[in-house]
This record gives structure tokens, sequence and C-alpha cells, in this order.
């Protein structure tokens, strides 16, 4: 796996902390640092998340993609899933996460509960490399509500 993230310079009269990520599988992906950075001149203009923010959006993709194939191949009728992800992170740099928060949201039509409880876990302890990755330095924990379609 590879990606190339590249500097997009300056913008006008302002520094600029844009980014952008080219992936190795052919995407791109903006970045921009927060407008109200500690220091003159290296805040960002608020045009794409936060770097840090990627991070939560891709450990949620991670961790949504295993349960949704974890449900599928147990022949589940899965019709949705959705993760609101919720953290904090450490007062000082480096500004780690500390407490990750991951609410499940999973529709389907009788989908038992302990069938989700199954694949979150198995996601979490097994095939969530971002999750995994993360759990390092955070303590992880997980909800899950389950909507019949």
């Amino acid at each position: 796996m590879e990606c190339t993230v590249s500097w997009t310079g300056p913008s006008g009269t302002r520094t600029g902390m844009g980014f952008v990520a080219e992936t190795g599988s052919g995407h791109t992906l903006m970045m921009d640092g927060a407008p109200d950075a500690a220091k003159p001149g290296n805040g960002g203009q608020n045009l794409a998340p936060r770097p840090m923010e990627t991070v939560l959006a891709g450990t949620g993709g991670c961790t949504a993609y295993d349960v949704v194939l974890i449900l599928k191949r147990g022949r589940h009728d899965v019709r949705g899933c959705t993760v609101t992800l919720t953290s904090e992170r450490a007062e000082s740099d480096p500004k780690v996460f500390l407490k990750i928060h991951m609410q499940f949201t999973v529709t389907g039509k009788g989908i038992p509960a302990a069938a989700v409880e199954r694949a979150i876990a198995m996601s979490h302890e097994k095939y969530c490399s971002a999750s995994i990755m993360l759990g390092k330095t955070a303590a992880i924990t997980t909800g899950f509500t389950l909507i019949e379609a």
C-alpha cells in the first residue's frame, strides 16, 4: 500500500496548510489544517477535513466494512450500517487519541443481536487493522443499536 501526500502551497496572502493525498488505488483525498492554529500563518482555511479526522474516518470505514462483510457472510439480511465515532485526544503533543467510542447502527431483517455483537467483536479483535492499531494508544469502546427493517 502506498500514498503520496503533497502540500498544496500558499493561497493568497495566507501560508495555507492544505494537502492532497494520492492513494495507490488512484484516488485523491484533500486535507487542511485548522484555521485557528497556534501561530499565525500555520492555520488552514477549513476547506477539507483535518488529517486526524481522516484517521478517525478511515477507522470507521474499516470497521463498518468488516461488520457488514461478517454479517453478509453469516447470511444475515443486513440493509444498512452506520458507525458514529467520538474521540478524546491528548491535550499536548503528540495529540494521540486516548479514547474512541464507536456506536454502530445496523439495519436489517431478522438479524439476531448476538450476530451484530459478534461481528463488531471480530472486527475489533481480528480484522480491523486501523482500530487494532489505534487501540495501542486509545481505549476503544463500542455499542450498537439494531433496527428491524
